[in-house]
């Protein structure tokens, strides 16, 4: 599996359009670390953004980063699943230039002032500073290759192609060679996800790539002197269960850097907020559940701590739990009586005049708009539950809990759910929400329990501007957003021991009595 491929911009007007318009604009040619190095220094004088989009690595891994693209290093990111490897490493072609000249129709992307193959370097001795030259933008220079069991040798460095020998060249002719992913991404960023996957045999040939910087095909050493940064991305666990880094190539990276998980709240916080995409709005309060259960389901033991928990995890409950939320919404406005709008029906003939005389028959209204919902919906503490189910398969666990996984995940899921409320709650008096169910009251939530019918159960409570604002709800929450805040602490409450709880059959929750 290859990256898309992505579509080439169009070079703005201005630039030069010959070699010697090239040569006459001071142009000098950099390889590609040199190229990197230069655009990175410059990033660093100026405060630059060096790795948009990557959160949590600042002062671990991006400096480490740094010094291997300094020092001109190929590197290896080895980490678990979901910590961001494969971002971190497109990211890096954002340091590229954005344009750089190339000889027209080289599929190795040459250089007019160095040029690689015979055929492009008879065309610059030919046509001198008269050759025509190109543009690639840096989106073009960037490669990567999931390395899979079948991949082979012609997938990555080429193989002789059988319709261009039936052309009558030789087979000692370069011109010969179909290039595989590797060279044709020359003068760029090539990518190999999951290294340790690539069979050993085929990883060989990465050896001279990496090393002597030239390609070997069915025999023939071809002394293409190619350019480019190569990276890989491997998984700790793949050294012992699918495959190994062979150690002649390992020891051709120059670099080989440990990535890891966000190392705080605040860091999966900022990961979730950057990744999701939310369908409704998901308070503070939940998102922090949300970050809190996949921490400690990361750090729980009956959780293989070999395979990790990605940080997708996260973001895809944040995901299931706003659409839970839409979910509802949709749902109570499908079951709301609908206004009165008149007949269902409207003559035929000029539909602005009811006095014309010219009355056809009876036609069937247009089809109905789409129904508005009237503010965005807002996710609830209790939508949570519904990630346990649908994300279990994100996790791997320890041999010894099978059939147990989906209650580890309830039990997590709860823990995550308490240490928010008192992390958010404590030292607010709460007293005015345990009063709602004295006397054997009972407050009633749940999935399909709209915010109206649960505020109408709970009325005037005294705190809840103050535990409103501590949510971080605003003075002037919406229906929607006061309820969430509600049911919030009342499973606080519950999952403290202050409130009983109980789940009808139907899925509605309970709250009421001691806990």
């Amino acid at each position: 599996m290859t990256a898309p491929s992505p579509v080439s911009p169009v070079p703005p007007a201005g630039l030069p359009g010959t070699l010697g318009e090239l040569r006459a604009a001071g142009h000098q040619h950099r390889t590609v670390k040199q190229e990197l190095r230069d655009n990175l220094l410059a990033r660093m004088r100026t405060g630059g953004d060096r790795f948009p989009g990557i959160v949590g690595y600042d002062d671990t891994v991006l400096p480490e980063v740094e010094r291997a693209l300094l020092a001109g290093h190929d590197l290896v990111l080895l980490g678990e699943r979901g910590q961001g490897k494969t971002r971190l490493i497109r990211s890096l072609a954002a340091l590229l230039d954005e344009w750089t000249p190339v000889i027209p129709g080289s599929v190795l992307n040459e250089h007019p002032m160095h040029p690689l193959t015979p055929a492009s370097r008879a065309a610059v001795a030919e046509a001198g500073d008269d050759l025509p030259i190109g543009w690639l933008h840096r989106s073009m220079r960037y490669g990567e290759k999931l390395a899979t069991p079948d991949t082979s040798v012609g997938d990555l460095i080429g193989d002789v192609d059988p319709i261009k020998i039936a052309e009558g060249r030789s087979l000692g002719d370069p011109e010969t060679i179909h290039f595989g992913l590797v060279p044709r991404t020359n003068r760029g960023i090539f990518a190999v996800n999951e290294l340790p996957d690539l069979a050993e045999r085929i990883q060989v040939a990465l050896l001279n790539v990496l090393e002597e910087r030239d390609i070997q095909v069915r025999g023939y050493q071809l002394r293409l002197p190619l350019d480019l940064l190569l990276v890989a991305s491997a998984n700790p666990e793949d050294y012992t269960n699918r495959g190994r880094i062979i150690t002649p190539l390992k020891d051709r990276f120059g670099a080989e850097i440990r990535t890891h998980y966000p190392l705080d709240l605040e860091l999966e916080l900022a990961l979730i907020r950057q990744e999701a995409q939310l369908v409704a709005e998901v308070p503070e309060h939940v998102l922090e559940v949300l970050a809190r259960f996949a921490r400690v389901v990361r750090d729980s033991p009956s959780v293989d701590q070999r395979s990790g928990v990605s940080a997708r995890f996260a973001i895809a409950a944040a995901e299931t739990v706003a659409a839970a939320a839409l979910r509802r919404a949709g749902l109570l406005a499908a079951s709301a009586p609908a206004p009165a709008s008149g007949s269902s029906e409207v003559p035929a003939g000029d539909p602005s005049s009811s006095k014309s005389g010219n009355r056809g028959p009876l036609l069937p209204t247009q089809p109905t708009q789409p129904t508005q919902l009237p503010t965005e919906p807002v996710a609830r503490v209790g939508d949570a539950v519904s990630v346990v189910s649908t994300l279990r398969g994100k996790v791997e666990f320890e041999s010894g809990e099978d059939g147990r996984e989906a209650e580890i995940l309830a039990h997590l899921l709860r823990t995550a759910t308490a240490e928010t409320f008192r992390a958010r709650l404590s030292g607010i008096d709460l007293s005015g929400f345990t009063a709602l169910v004295a006397d054997d009251a009972v407050i009633e939530t749940g999935e399909l329990v709209a915010a109206t019918d649960l505020l109408a159960q709970v009325g005037t409570v005294p705190g809840l501007a103050k535990v409103l604002d501590r949510l971080g709800l605003g003075d002037a929450p919406t229906p929607d957003e006061a309820a969430a805040g509600i049911e919030f602490v009342l499973e606080g409450l519950h999952l403290t021991r202050r409130l009983g709880k109980d789940v009808t059959d139907d899925g509605r929750t309970r709250y009421g009595g001691r806990g």
